[in-house]
């Protein structure tokens, strides 16, 4: 499974990805799914994000799909929100439901109170299921008619249960420099997934699911007034599985609208080619991407890869004596 984080915009990303977990390409959009310790870090009082994912509808009959929904507060130093996520592959019926609620602490410090880090925890659970029925086997495939399944014949496996359900712990901190006068505010955090190494089998067998270590390392450049730059390192690892990728994210702000437009090119290595586009206008921030496929399916996907996209409203009372500072997203 190859797929797959903070603040907003649109961007150029080199990866190398081999992961056993389900990925976004917009990982930076979808907050809560990338870091615990991201839950009500926005200015405003609640935020509201949903994310859709469809990839290799080229090369399966069931291609892959994530969606997810999450909403969080902003309660000044403690922010509180959730997430669930439904994932489904393949003709075997493979569907994953995950409810993740979640909690952030931040601390400010410094000598003018810019800095802050944010400590966050998800306790929840997730439900795995497969329709066994539908799944084929070596010892299925016969000879007749040049080769073929018959499913009458027996797979020779046991099955404990078509479903399993456990308990899942996530925790995460991250790091922001938010002075709104500076040209560069620097951000980054960790993450690790699947604290508690739950259990995920199908058959009779112990299979716990690794422990997935993500960080992230990047600044907000300020070009212009109305430009500014967004440089990032992102890496995964999980159980000799690694991801790298370097990023450079842009943002665009017409003062006239009132309006962000968003923009960028992502390259994940050995994988795909992203191309993304968003805007921002008022309380709604929207972004769409497509994986043009760069890997060793190309000649069967012909390029296609998987499309995206995700809407985040943000919701703040309007300050009555607003202090002009440069845009921010």
């Amino acid at each position: 499974m190859r797929k797959l984080f903070i603040l907003f915009a649109a961007g150029l990303f080199a990866v190398e990805s081999y992961s056993q977990d389900f990925h976004l390409s917009q990982y930076d959009a979808a907050a809560l799914n990338a870091n615990p310790g991201m839950t009500g870090v926005f200015k405003g009082e609640y935020r509201i994000h949903g994310h859709y994912r469809t990839q290799w509808l080229a090369v399966a009959t069931k291609p892959f799909t994530t969606g997810l929904i999450s909403f969080d507060m902003n309660k000044g130093k403690w922010g509180f929100g959730g997430q669930i996520a439904n994932f489904r592959a393949g003709t075997g019926g493979y569907n994953v439901v995950s409810v993740l609620p979640s909690a952030a602490y931040k601390i400010s410090f410094g000598e003018k109170k810019y800095s802050f880090i944010s400590i966050g925890a998800q306790v929840g659970f997730f439900q795995k299921s497969i329709n066994a029925a539908s799944l084929t086997f070596a010892n299925q495939y016969v000879k007749t008619n040049g080769g073929e399944f018959n499913t009458a014949l027996s797979t020779n496996e046991s099955f404990s249960g078509n479903g399993i359900m456990n308990l899942d712990v996530t925790a995460g901190a991250m790091y922001y420099y938010a002075n709104p006068t500076s040209m560069i505010n620097p951000f980054g955090g960790v993450t690790f997934y699947h604290l508690n190494n739950p259990q995920e089998s199908f058959l009779n067998e112990t299979n716990k699911l690794p422990v997935r270590t993500e960080g992230i390392l990047a600044a907000r450049v300020v070009v212009t007034p109305n430009i500014s730059v967004i440089p990032k390192v992102f890496f995964q690892y999980q159980k000799g599985a690694t991801e790298l990728t370097y990023a450079a994210q842009g943002q665009f702000y017409l003062s006239n609208y009132d309006l962000f437009l968003l923009g960028g090119i992502t390259y994940r290595n050995k994988d795909a080619a992203i191309v993304e586009f968003g805007a921002k206008y008022a309380k709604f921030i929207a972004r769409i991407s497509y994986d043009i496929n760069t890997s060793s399916l190309t000649n069967v996907s012909r390029g296609r890869g998987g499309s995206e996209f995700s809407l985040t409203y943000i919701f703040s009372t309007p300050n009555p004596n607003p202090v002009p500072t440069c845009p921010r997203l």
